[in-house]
């Protein structure tokens, strides 16, 4: 497919959208009502997601040796978190990464993509790999909900039951997104996918981005985005407890800071949810606060945050175990308000 192409796909599917109940807000992003009663099922246009395509002979070679995962462990049936991370060990990019036929796909924030590749690039010398934006080559959409299993399989679609799980049928790939709802990423051809999403659109009413993010957070999956760049190690954002980080594959960027953190350090600062009131939404990167903090630093950030009803937000923030332990209250800011904090739903380590 060429460049001229893609465009068209992406814009076709846009005005698709448009064309029904959907409209474009002054950042760009598609909006959808909020729906009359409660829905089942929600879906989502995730095309706020980017998407990066390295193809080429070295392509799993050559990000064997970027990302902290193991891209051995990708097949079609599986798919993986995983970091790209500076030779201080902190992150760039947090990815998805799958396979789909001989090209790699790299699934990140879109705002990250063309400093991903930018960054990725300088590491190519003469691997024979080929990297490039694909946010326009494959449609993204989002299927989440207690029935969205019986809705796939209604239109003929496999919803692959192992967290992280990858399935395809004919032109559509599906992913099994971890977390407490079930939830599934459907990619494909434009026409395949208008087809299904008008198929499950009165089944399942369309959502925001925001809601997308929500589901995330409930998950405990982090994202990086370019307020939080270099702020985090894989640790912090608890990669190696959600199948982001292996500790076997050998070298890559940035790993002996990683695995020294592993084996030979001592984790002081960890990923939770969170809950705050306060009028200003928080912002990824904002940072938190805690009276009893050891620590000459910041006691803490956000890593992600959405709107969860009047003036309440849902949150990702990583911050001091010590502090967390002894029951100090940990504060959104120097002065703000005291933030609610719980284990995400894959716990910790005991």
């Amino acid at each position: 497919m060429s460049i001229f192409e893609v465009h068209i796909m992406m814009n076709q599917w846009r005005d698709f959208l448009t064309a029904g109940t959907a409209s474009v807000d002054a950042l760009g992003r598609v909006q959808f009502p909020e729906p009359a009663t409660p829905a089942d099922c929600r879906l989502f246009d995730l095309s706020h997601l980017g998407l990066i395509a390295a193809r080429g002979a070295d392509a799993a070679s050559f990000l064997q040796g970027q990302l902290t995962n193991d891209i051995r462990e990708l097949s079609a049936g599986h798919t993986q978190l995983s970091a790209h991370c500076s030779q201080k060990g902190r992150i760039l990019t947090l990815f998805r990464v799958l396979r789909l036929g001989e090209t790699i796909y790299l699934q990140t924030p879109g705002e990250r993509v063309a400093e991903s590749i930018q960054r990725l690039s300088r590491f190519i010398l003469r691997a024979k790999v080929t990297l490039s934006d694909a946010g326009d080559e494959l449609v993204r959409i989002g299927l989440a909900g207690e029935t969205a299993a019986e809705l796939l399989a209604a239109q003929g679609l496999p919803a692959p039951a192992p967290a992280n799980g990858l399935a395809q049928s004919d032109e559509i790939a599906v992913i099994r997104i971890p977390g407490p709802t079930p939830r599934f990423e459907l990619l494909g051809p434009f026409e395949p996918l208008r087809t299904l999403w008008e198929a499950l659109a009165p089944q399942a009413a369309p959502a925001n981005a925001a809601d997308w993010t929500r589901l995330d957070i409930q998950a405990g999956l982090p994202n990086v985005y370019d307020r939080t760049v270099e702020t985090f190690v894989p640790q912090m954002l608890n990669l190696q407890l959600i199948d982001g980080v292996s500790f076997n594959k050998g070298c890559y960027t940035g790993q002996e800071v990683v695995a020294r953190m592993q084996f030979l350090g001592k984790l002081k600062r960890r990923m939770y949810l969170a809950e705050v009131e306060r009028d200003v939404p928080p912002e990824p990167g904002d940072e938190l606060s805690a009276a009893s903090s050891a620590s000459q630093q910041t006691e803490g950030w956000v890593v992600d945050a959405c709107p969860i009803g009047d003036r309440r937000h849902a949150l990702l923030v990583v911050t001091e175990i010590a502090a967390v332990d002894s029951g100090c209250d940990i504060r959104l800011g120097v002065d703000g308000p005291v933030l609610s904090l719980r284990e995400p739903p894959y716990g910790f380590p005991a």
